[in-house]
């Protein structure tokens, strides 16, 4: 009676050694780290199995003789043996992307960004155990670069190392580089690569929104709601907005920011020092031509090597056009037509998915140009200057020199490719008499016929947005920042042409309908 009684208390202390020692292991894979109370369970609980184990040692070894006690060894064996694989893969983690947008792993342009890290960073997340994804991508980002560390903690757990970076609530993450600290709370990928890279940087760059002649707002939020091919609604000939006469740039002003630059707006003829300070200009859709004390305040800063991108609207003069001149690029007074490759079914938006090859236009995916004009080059090449066309409409497009129907007339309209975007290089003039090449500003600039795209409405759609920010960072001389886009988990969809559309509409309703029709009745025939 008393080996018995013995024997159920070692069995009971096996048991309670057993739930304590898979809820210490169960807790440490939750919690991601050796967390100090896991740590304790496990041990407690494993002290506890070897202690009841011995003790029944002779009930132990009775149960293992015969069949059943061999299957019953095996059978603690394989589990045991998956136990600590499965153990093992929290711990070493091998990751197999296998997802088609790769979401689970970091982009390229991330990769690229933290190995050209200069200064280190350490970054202080906290969690709860449910946001093992996030901890996840910070493991997976201090992968990558011996310069950025990660700690974890459970704010409920540890609220005194909370306290201490005041942090408030789980989800937020403390970046610390030289003495500089910034928090971030979200999980994406983008806004932690954003907020590592503005941590480490010790100085921002600002760009200079030109104000003051009806540009778009890069601080509003507006936008127009329309359907695109509703009655009445075109965005290039006889363009007629639905609801706003102006559209809002705060998309784009938010993810400069994002990217560590400062964004304001000037009015040239309030600044006394000019655009000094600025890193690049952007002239945005002026609907009024600048002054002639303005246009001369650009061509100064150009002179002096500032950097700046013209987005321009057709058939608006601003003046700027002898400027951009200098730089070997003359801005056509017409609209591109595309009848083959367009947005939706304005022929007036051309669109385009193959580029000159760039470091603006590089993985860069389909773009888009609502009323957009063309560009060329200068008759005679401007000494100093290098030109390179970016982006060009199909050979099926022309630009119109007139606004009243669509229709290409010969002498007065220009044949396609017609080119849509240009960037060009300004540095100064060698001599020919053999003497030193003289030291001087080199400038940048970027030319697009068109500004909608970068607007509200039209900012986030497919490249757009991608093009405006990597044409940003160009000019600013940042062009390890080209292609940092973030990574959604959204559904994929498919933005066509009209002549994709077409093509579609085609093969799916009128081809192989007909086709199984034909089949078909072929079948019936014979048996008939």
């Amino acid at each position: 009676m008393a080996a018995l009684n013995r024997s159920y208390r070692s069995g009971l202390v096996l048991l309670a050694g057993l739930v304590l020692l898979v809820s210490g292991l169960a807790a440490q894979s939750v919690v991601g780290q050796p967390a100090g109370w896991a740590v304790s369970l496990t041990l407690v609980g494993g002290l506890l199995v070897l202690g009841a184990g011995w003790a029944l040692r002779v009930e132990c070894a009775g149960l293992l003789r015969g069949r059943r006690g061999e299957i019953a060894l095996y059978t603690a064996g394989v589990v045991g043996v998956l136990l600590a694989l499965a153990h093992l893969s929290v711990r070493y983690p091998l990751r197999f992307d296998m997802s088609e947008s790769r979401r689970f792993s970091l982009s390229p342009a991330t990769v690229t960004m933290l190995k050209r890290l200069e200064r280190p960073v350490h970054v202080v997340f906290f969690h709860d155990p449910l946001m093992r994804e996030t901890v996840e991508l910070y493991e997976l980002i201090a992968t990558q670069t011996p310069r950025v560390t990660v700690e974890f903690h459970d704010p409920v757990i540890n609220p005194a190392r909370a306290r201490m970076l005041s942090v408030n609530f789980a989800g937020t993450a403390v970046l610390e580089s030289e003495g500089r600290r910034l928090q971030v709370n979200s999980p994406s990928e983008v806004d932690i690569a954003n907020g590592i890279l503005r941590v480490s940087r010790a100085a921002t760059q600002r760009v200079c929104f030109l104000d003051g002649h009806r540009e778009p707002d890069p601080f509003s939020l507006e936008s127009h709601d329309h359907m695109e091919g509703a009655p009445g609604h075109t965005h290039g000939l006889g363009a007629r907005y639905v609801l706003h006469e102006r559209h809002g740039m705060a998309k784009a002003r938010y993810a400069l920011e994002t990217l560590n630059y400062t964004v304001e707006k000037v009015l040239l003829l309030q600044r006394a020092n000019g655009l000094a300070g600025c890193a690049v200009l952007v002239v945005a859709g002026p609907k009024i031509a600048l002054l002639p004390r303005e246009v001369e305040a650009v061509r100064a800063y150009l002179a002096g090597g500032g950097h700046a991108f013209f987005l321009l609207d057709p058939f608006v003069a601003t003046g700027l056009e002898p400027v951009i001149r200098e730089y070997g690029v003359v801005v056509d007074n017409d609209i591109v037509i595309d009848e083959a490759s367009h947005f939706w079914a304005d022929v007036s938006a051309p669109a385009v998915s193959d580029y000159n090859r760039h470091q603006i236009t590089r993985d860069l995916p389909l773009t888009f140009f609502p009323g957009a004009r063309s560009l060329s080059p200068t008759p005679q090449r401007v000494p100093g200057t290098s030109v390179v066309a970016l982006v060009n409409s199909s050979k099926s497009s022309w630009g119109q020199a007139n606004q009243e129907r669509v229709a290409f007339v010969e002498g007065r309209d220009v044949r396609g490719p017609n080119t849509l975007m240009v960037v060009a290089l300004k540095r100064p003039v060698e001599p020919t008499d053999g003497s030193p090449s003289p030291e001087g500003p080199r400038s940048r600039i970027a030319v697009v016929g068109d500004s909608d795209f970068a607007t509200n409405s039209f900012f986030h759609i497919m490249g757009n947005g991608s093009l405006f920010v990597n044409t940003v960072n160009f000019l600013a001389a940042q062009e390890n920042l080209i292609g940092l886009a973030p990574r959604t988990a959204d559904l994929p969809s498919v933005n066509l042409t009209n002549r994709q559309m077409k093509g579609t509409f085609f093969l799916s309703v009128v081809l192989v309908p007909a086709g199984l029709a034909i089949v078909g009745t072929a079948v019936w025939w014979k048996q008939h």
